[in-house]
């Protein structure tokens, strides 16, 4: 149980971690694209303004072309027409191509602009990236104008940036991981030591509760002996064995939650759930209820035979005591791919969806108003839940109709 405890708690803080870096992680890149293309669509934009180039600057009119007046600041860097590598096809409405300008770049030739541009064209897109270019579309008359940016290189940063910033956050994510195993050992330390001491509490109780309960069952038998039968000595007698019981079963759960090192061997389970399902059989019948197996031959299984011969009596005894009058039970036991699966039907007058999940609680009864005449404490489902944990098996517990319930137990293949 600490240890399921400490796997949430790590599983937990990871999976928050995880969400706060996705979203920083998608954050900052989606801020970062935006960044980069808009940087290159406004160096197209200049570029369509004056048709596919850079206007010339003359210096002594504070680096703006002689025609325009001076303004308060340049409206591109002065290096900016060095810097950036870029070409232009210009076609007719038809597709026949006008002219063709590679000057500026010299990783694309005539033909493959052109190519590009018909490309660019046929997709119908105004604006966009065609490999690492960044291109812009517009109509000059009858004319389309197409102008392509390289712009591979701050694509290439982009990249990087999200690489790098991947490999940082994942080395993070393992450094949390390995922090949050170290110190969730002391974090859940209080909670271990005192569920420990609450086992033990258990135990020693349980064996202190058994001799005071047997010389009050002797006393009330020899009293019994002296003055007869009556109906006050009768009950301190059951009340003493329903106690007994109650004490023998707490102590059983308490051991079994330990997970101790069971004797493992491999015995015949079909014949066990046969031996098991026959003596219940009876059972049934007297309560007018309807019982059939369905039991695969010749399976076997490595594990504590006396703990599984528990868990099946304990799982028809839940069944038989809980369906209704002239209801079903069914028992089935087969061999999947890598496991034995154990499953125990029984109709029901009503189990609510929201209550299936608390099945193998301490103490729960899913009908509050049970009472000690059906001989239950609330702690069957949960000693089966015990002794499957301690064969490495898991068990569950589901409803179709909220008229009938299904219990599954599976045992992986040793």
């Amino acid at each position: 149980m600490i240890r399921k405890l400490r796997m949430k708690l790590v599983i937990a803080s990871l999976l928050s971690l995880l969400l706060v870096l996705f979203v920083l992680f998608c954050a900052v890149g989606i801020l970062n694209y935006r960044k980069t293309v808009t940087d290159a669509d406004s160096i197209l934009a200049i570029l369509q303004e004056n048709d596919g180039s850079f206007p010339i600057k003359d210096h002594a009119n504070d680096g703006f072309p002689a025609n325009e007046p001076p303004r308060k600041a340049p409206v591109f860097s002065a290096e900016l027409p060095y810097e950036s590598r870029y070409f232009s096809v210009f076609l007719t409405a038809d597709g026949e191509i006008i002219s063709v300008n590679t000057g500026k770049i010299a990783a694309v030739d005539t033909t493959t602009a052109i190519e590009y541009a018909q490309s660019v064209v046929q997709d119908g897109r105004t604006q966009g990236f065609l490999q690492d270019y960044r291109y812009t579309v517009y109509t000059v008359g009858d004319e389309t104008h197409v102008i392509f940016l390289d712009y591979g290189r701050e694509m290439s940063s982009f990249r990087t940036f999200l690489f790098t910033s991947a490999g940082v956050s994942i080395t993070g994510l393992v450094a949390v991981m390995l922090l949050l195993i170290f110190l969730s050992g002391r974090i859940v330390k209080p909670f271990s030591e005192n569920y420990e001491k609450q086992k033990q509490f258990i135990t020693d109780a349980g064996h202190e509760l058994k001799t005071p309960l047997t010389i009050i069952d002797a006393d009330a038998e020899v009293l019994e002996m002296d003055i007869g039968e009556n109906e006050w000595l009768t009950d301190i007698r059951m009340q003493t064995k329903r106690l007994a019981q109650l004490t023998n079963s707490l102590i059983q759960l308490s051991r079994m939650e330990e997970q101790p090192q069971l004797e493992k061997i491999e015995f015949p389970l079909s014949d066990l759930l046969e031996e098991t399902v026959e003596a219940f059989q009876a059972l049934a019948k007297t309560q007018n209820k309807n019982f059939s197996g369905r039991i695969q031959p010749m399976l076997s299984m490595n594990g504590d035979e006396k703990a599984i011969r528990q868990l099946v009596t304990i799982l028809l005894d839940n069944a038989v005591k809980h369906s209704d009058d002239g209801g079903r039970i069914e028992i089935a036991l087969e061999k999947q791919k890598n496991s034995i699966q154990l499953s125990v039907f029984n109709t029901a007058g009503y189990i609510s969806k929201e209550n299936l999940p608390h099945f193998f609680d301490r103490f729960y009864r899913a009908d509050p108003s049970r009472n000690s005449q059906t001989g239950g404490y609330g702690l069957g489902l949960s000693i089966a839940s015990a002794i499957v944990a301690a064969h490495k098996g898991k068990i569950g517990a589901t409803t179709q109709d909220e008229k009938s319930s299904l219990i599954i137990v599976t045992f992986p293949i040793n």
